[in-house]
């Protein structure tokens, strides 16, 4: 069937609760069409109950879920003909090859006997596996064991594409090649949901963001406006002498400025907006940075500026890092 719901992706007020026990507190999200999502949090944060009901894996407390406007539960062939899910267990058939890893699955999602040729060897060839097509799968390494089960999970042509950490234990090539290749879905008109541990994989692939904490949504957005709301950056300065005291003060009063220390005439500054703040106005605050530095009679030998990272955001948000 062809998908005509506004989002790929509509979660409203979703709540998962095991007797006393919330594991999801009213989650609320949508994921546009062709849009990479990434959603990410610490460990217990509510992310795989999430995903299993969007799955049609489970059944929510309450809420609603909708794929392409379809629900999970109550429409689940349809809905899961538009669902590809790469778990982060591979489950490929190591003594099977390949080719009859995909044929198997080409049969279990009823694709017509004639169609099935041109789509494994269309699958192989995305995945840059076509002349290890014959091989078994147990002599593949981590990265193509990967690329195929993405593969296998966009045969029968999903519209939404579930990654459950797309590139766990692979090296840092075969990590760039399945960057590759979400982007190369994300082009194709596919929808990208995704989460990961690797913090930079997600400021590098997600158009937006959703950051879960005990079961409820505490921040969204897209990499960059995060960082600039809720992380913090750092601009340091060495002067040609020590630093004075009145500095110092001066700099504690400007906009966004968290805190000043210098040591000697090393001198560095902390800007960040906070959650709840405004934004951290980051390189806007050199000017007024320097023209104090200027006004009190020192001159700038060296000036850098460290933008904030993403780290930063989950700490400041969650107090606790993704595998705590």
């Amino acid at each position: 069937m062809t998908p005509d719901a506004a989002q790929a992706l509509d979660v409203r007020g979703l709540e998962k609760r095991f007797g006393a026990f919330a594991v999801l507190r009213g989650l609320d999200f949508a994921v546009g069409r062709g849009e990479i999502y990434g959603l990410l949090g610490p460990n217990g944060s509510g992310k795989t109950t999430t995903l299993n009901l969007i799955s049609g894996l489970a059944e929510p407390s309450a809420g609603t879920v909708r794929v392409f406007g379809l629900d999970p539960r109550r429409q689940a062939a349809e809905a899961r003909r538009l669902l590809g899910v790469v778990p982060q267990e591979t489950a490929l058939y190591e003594e099977l090859t390949a080719e009859r890893n995909l044929a198997f699955h080409a049969e279990l999602f009823g694709i017509p006997p004639g169609q099935r040729p041109a789509r494994i060897a269309a699958m192989l060839e995305l995945a840059q596996l076509t002349e290890r097509g014959r091989s078994r799968v147990s002599t593949f390494s981590g990265g193509m064991k990967r690329r195929l089960a993405i593969a296998r999970a966009l045969l029968h042509d999903p519209q939404l594409v579930y990654l459950d950490e797309p590139t766990l234990g692979v090296d840092v090539q075969a990590r760039r090649a399945i960057w590759d290749y979400i982007l190369a879905m994300k082009a194709g008109g596919r929808t990208v949901l995704l989460t990961t541990n690797y913090l930079e994989e997600a400021s590098a692939l997600c158009d937006r963001l959703a950051i879960l904490d005990r079961g409820r949504l505490v921040a969204e957005g897209t990499p960059a406006a995060l960082k600039a709301r809720y992380g913090e950056s750092v601009v340091e300065a060495e002067l040609d002498r020590d630093a004075p005291a009145t500095l110092l003060q001066t700099l504690r009063t400007l906009p966004g400025v968290r805190e000043a220390s210098a040591e000697g005439p090393r001198l560095s500054v902390c800007i960040g907006a906070g959650p709840g703040s405004e934004p951290a106005p980051g390189g806007a605050a050199l000017a007024p940075f320097l023209q104090a530095v200027l006004a009190s009679g020192c001159a700038v030998r060296h000036l850098s500026l460290r933008e904030p990272a993403l780290d930063e955001v989950f700490l400041a948000l969650t107090g606790r890092g993704l595998r705590d």
